[in-house]
């Protein structure tokens, strides 16, 4: 019997929404991913059970546990879309254990920004604010327009999502703001706007502007809007379900499994890095 070639993946977080939706598309591809690791928050209900618990097309066998390190026995690549709080914690963990790392929590402290960089020097990482294929290459095109009109065309960005997101603006929307301050020579700090209200004065050529939506179960809708006097040009991307930004950690997984130690993003996954 041939050996199998299935990619041994631990989902931190097994029990959230994107932690399900993970555990419910490596079910899905067991020819591709074999799910090894799952773990929760301390006093998740989940704690203790089996995964299959969570996703009754998984075979029976992996119990979910509150340790990142007991998770990662066995693992070649985790993957991470928790809460900031927990991030310091799954790098250490990943660091220790030598296991590769699939990271898409947002809204990351300095501090642990700082452990990321030093995480990929001695691990591959891929990080990035938004797993979708489409959202990756709307960053690019933002970038492309951003550069080609120039300050004539003023920027703004406008992100919606359901009402549990914790951060705000969206890691996405930041992603597309810096593109645009990048493009222009700035950094997005220098350059952003991230609320109006009252007599704010006229707009300062250049900056680029953030507005906010969270309502309902809005999954993610995005806009890059450039606005001339004459022309407006506008690029959407909308996320209608989070298997888009799941299927995307898991083809950035399979892609990071040979990968000598350094921190990517989903251009380098899809083959847009220089």
């Amino acid at each position: 019997m041939a050996e199998s070639t299935a990619l041994n993946v631990a989902v931190f977080g097994a029990s959230g929404r994107m932690g399900r939706t993970l555990l419910g598309l490596i079910a899905a591809e067991p020819e591709h991913f074999r799910l090894c690791g799952a773990s929760a928050a301390p006093n998740d209900p989940a704690l203790g059970q089996d995964a299959s618990t969570l996703c009754p097309a998984l075979p029976r066998g992996v119990r979910v546990v509150a340790e990142p390190a007991a998770a990662l026995s066995g693992a070649q690549v985790a993957i991470d879309f928790t809460l900031p709080a927990a991030t310091s914690v799954h790098l250490q963990a990943c660091r220790e254990a030598g296991v590769a790392l699939v990271l898409g929590t947002t809204g990351l402290s300095p501090e642990a920004q700082t452990l990321l960089g030093e995480t990929a020097r001695s691990l591959p990482v891929v990080y990035a604010r938004n797993f979708s294929v489409g959202v990756t290459l709307l960053t690019e095109l933002t970038r492309l327009l951003a550069e080609r009109l120039g300050e004539d065309y003023d920027a703004e960005i406008i992100e919606a999502h359901h009402r549990g997101k914790v951060d705000a603006p969206s890691g996405t929307a930041l992603a597309l703001g810096e593109a645009v301050a990048q493009a222009r020579g700035k950094p997005l700090a220098e350059v952003g706007v991230w609320a109006r209200s009252g007599q704010t004065g006229a707009r300062i050529p250049g900056h680029v502007g953030f507005a906010v939506v969270r309502a309902g179960s809005i999954v993610g809708d995005h806009t890059v809007m450039f606005a001339a006097d004459e022309e407006r040009l506008e690029l959407t991307h909308r996320a209608t379900d989070r298997g888009v930004f799941a299927r995307g950690a898991l083809r950035a997984a399979a892609w990071l499994a040979e990968r000598p130690a350094g921190l990517y993003d989903m251009r380098h996954v899809l083959g847009l890095a220089g």
